[in-house]
């Protein structure tokens, strides 16, 4: 499976994918999508719409309440604001194979730290799970404005 930017000809796949998982991730809409991607540190698909990742770092010009958290806290790091695989295609290494892209390239960037929040209400246990196995963890919790409840997680590299 290849990983590579996010393209203008992908926009309608992701934004259709991001669509069926919005209580996870949130709503996105193209207008935003660009916006994200061109203030990403980087935004990745999977060949053949099997998923894409939408990242930041620390310098990033983005005001998520978590990503911000992240930046009252830590000098440098790379963030995982949003991370979607289709349901045809999990259990087949697509979501291992972005963050494996992520890493790498964070770490030939001098990055020691990649953060992230998991959702605890509305839960989202598959994704504990991954982020478990991934090596991630716990390092704080938080109630968001929309009611949600996060917790905080991050894995050196």
């Amino acid at each position: 499976m290849s990983v590579r930017p996010l393209a203008d000809s992908d926009f309608d796949w992701v934004l259709a994918l991001s669509a069926r998982h919005e209580r996870e991730t949130g709503k996105l809409d193209a207008e935003k999508l660009r916006a994200m991607r061109d203030a990403s540190y980087q935004t990745t698909v999977i060949d053949g719409q099997g998923g894409y990742l939408i990242t930041f770092d620390q310098d990033g010009a983005y005001d998520s309440p978590n990503f911000l958290w992240f930046k009252e806290r830590y000098p440098q790091f790379a963030y995982v604001d949003r991370i979607v695989v289709d349901p045809n295609v999990r259990k087949a290494g697509h979501a291992r194979a972005l963050y494996e892209h992520l890493f790498e390239r964070a770490r030939r960037d001098g990055h020691s730290l990649v953060a992230c929040e998991v959702n605890v209400d509305p839960p989202n246990p598959g994704s504990d799970a991954f982020h478990a196995r991934m090596g991630f963890e716990e390092v704080g919790w938080a109630l968001l404005g929309n009611a949600k409840t996060v917790r905080y997680l991050t894995r050196g590299l």
